[in-house]
């Protein structure tokens, strides 16, 4: 019988209906919208989200005859989504990619708080965290935070209403409270970042490892599934899409090229001892970490950058910057477009970008190029900071591996196998894998992959661009490193 999945991401609520085999029946998307009532804000409405989840799923169930045999959510992480203790929301959801909270972040920097709770989470804080939006609400709305009850994940908030528990998943709960290593709660990050007395608002890490519940009754007829089908909440969507890309086994590695862009590597050491970047995450196998660097710009940067050259879509933008040439005629950009700065593989919230020795003699398609660049150069400098080890190949997944140019230049400036899996919907398809692990249909995450296998388009690193990527990326960072000190003045 066919799974009935939800990913939920920042933008785009999506249901896939799954068969037996992992193959895709049917899907269902609907947009959600983020509101920016101030300069720096990110919120939605978390009824809305439900809404759109509920418009999806119905629009699956009535499609197809077969009868559901469960549900798996996976959806966007991090942010702040408060609930009261019946279980709605007290005010709008904080989103990861807001930026209200960034003097918090810099004056845990100045004060060393940062670096000393990465030695102990793995990660480092920014302004779209639980904790620095925490201490914002304290501050500037703190009825929100007296109306509240728990801290939920917007894969939590999903889960609620679907099985009417409260619960968090080891990925959800991995950041910022987590010691990464005895993957529990931490009273001395809670004391570190001056919010301990909101320990009350944390729900428990789920005591098995992936969270499953009866589907509600209620819910049930809404939907139009059976009640009491089991309801699982798999990883958040970084996760996922790692699993479903194949990237399951230390070493391997994997890119999102999506809302953000975030490069991740499976490895067996919490990157806890080395320099503070990125968000560790950890994993159902005790032994296995998932470093990731999502960082606050990605393929937003695109989307800029095709109305500011006023063409029509990704595709033109591609072709556009392929004519151009390596390194674009001598065009850097540092494409640091957030708001809210950037937080991997640095965190500087004041962080900007820039289009470097542009010239008159320049054209679009040079502009173009070079902020394919700098995005690539931006993956390239967060595998680093992930593993000392090179990889030997990654996974390409997201909205922006429809680039086949993008693939390739990731593939020479990487110095590694580009490998885009063929299918949409990878994050959904991990959360299927998760799913079949926490219902006992597959014995383990490698077992769920080898039986439905990974395939797809690969990308070789072409002869003679990779060393000259390799030059054009330290020119790049060193660009940074000079226009760094600049970024506080702005």
């Amino acid at each position: 019988m066919p799974w009935l999945c939800i990913d939920a991401g920042t933008s785009l609520i999506k249901a896939v209906l799954l068969d037996d085999a992992g193959g895709e029946l049917a899907v269902a998307r609907q947009s959600v919208s983020i509101t920016r009532p101030h300069p720096n804000h990110a919120e939605q409405d978390m009824a809305a989200v439900w809404d759109a989840v509920v418009k999806v799923a119905t629009e699956i169930t009535r499609q197809s005859l077969a009868e559901v045999e469960g549900m798996v959510t996976t959806a966007q992480g991090d942010g702040c989504w408060l609930v009261d203790d019946a279980g709605h929301p007290v005010g709008p959801a904080i989103l990861w990619n807001d930026g209200r909270a960034h003097e918090v972040i810099e004056s845990w920097r100045r004060e060393g708080v940062i670096d000393a709770a990465f030695r102990r989470s793995g990660s480092i804080a920014y302004p779209g965290l639980a904790n620095a939006v925490w201490r914002w609400l304290e501050e500037h709305d703190p009825d929100r935070l007296s109306r509240a009850r728990w801290l939920l994940s917007c894969n939590g908030w999903l889960y609620l209403q679907l099985t009417g528990e409260v619960s968090a998943d080891l990925s959800d709960a991995s950041n910022p409270f987590c010691d990464i290593v005895e993957r529990a709660y931490s009273p001395e990050l809670l004391q570190l970042y001056g919010v301990e007395q909101l320990r009350h608002l944390l729900p428990e890490i789920s005591s098995r490892q992936t969270p499953v519940a009866a589907l509600r009754p209620s819910v049930a007829d809404m939907l139009g599934v059976s009640a009491g089908i089991p309801v699982v909440m798999a990883p958040y969507d970084i996760v996922t899409t790692a699993m479903g890309s194949g990237c399951i086994k230390a070493g391997d590695g994997c890119v999102i090229l999506g809302t953000t862009i975030c490069p991740e590597v499976i490895t067996t050491n919490s990157g806890r001892d080395g320099s503070p970047a990125g968000t560790t995450i950890a994993l159902n196998d005790p032994a296995l970490y998932l470093r990731a660097m999502p960082t606050l710009t990605g393929c937003e940067a695109l989307d800029w950058a095709t109305t500011l050259l006023q063409i029509d879509d990704l595709d033109h933008l591609s072709s556009m910057a392929e004519a151009s040439v390596a390194g674009a005629h001598g065009v850097v950009c540092l494409p640091y477009l957030s708001p809210a700065g950037e937080r991997s593989p640095f965190l500087a919230p004041s962080a900007c970008a820039t289009l470097h020795r542009l010239s008159l003699t320049h054209t679009r398609g040079d502009v173009a190029r070079a902020i394919f660049e700098g995005l690539s150069f931006v993956v390239r400098d967060c595998f680093m900071a992930a593993s000392a080890a090179p990889l030997a190949r990654v996974a390409a997944c997201g909205g922006g591996s429809r680039s086949e140019f993008w693939c390739q230049l990731i593939a020479d400036v990487c110095e590694c196998k580009v490998l885009r899996p063929y299918g949409s919907e990878i994050g959904v398809r991990g959360a299927f894998f998760s799913a079949l692990c926490a219902t006992g249909q597959a014995t383990s995450m490698e077992n769920a992959v080898l039986r439905y296998g990974v395939d797809g388009q690969l990308y070789l690193p072409a002869p003679g661009q990779s060393s000259a990527y390799r030059s054009l990326f330290a020119n790049f960072v060193k660009l940074r490193q000079t226009l760094a000190g600049t970024w506080q003045s702005q």
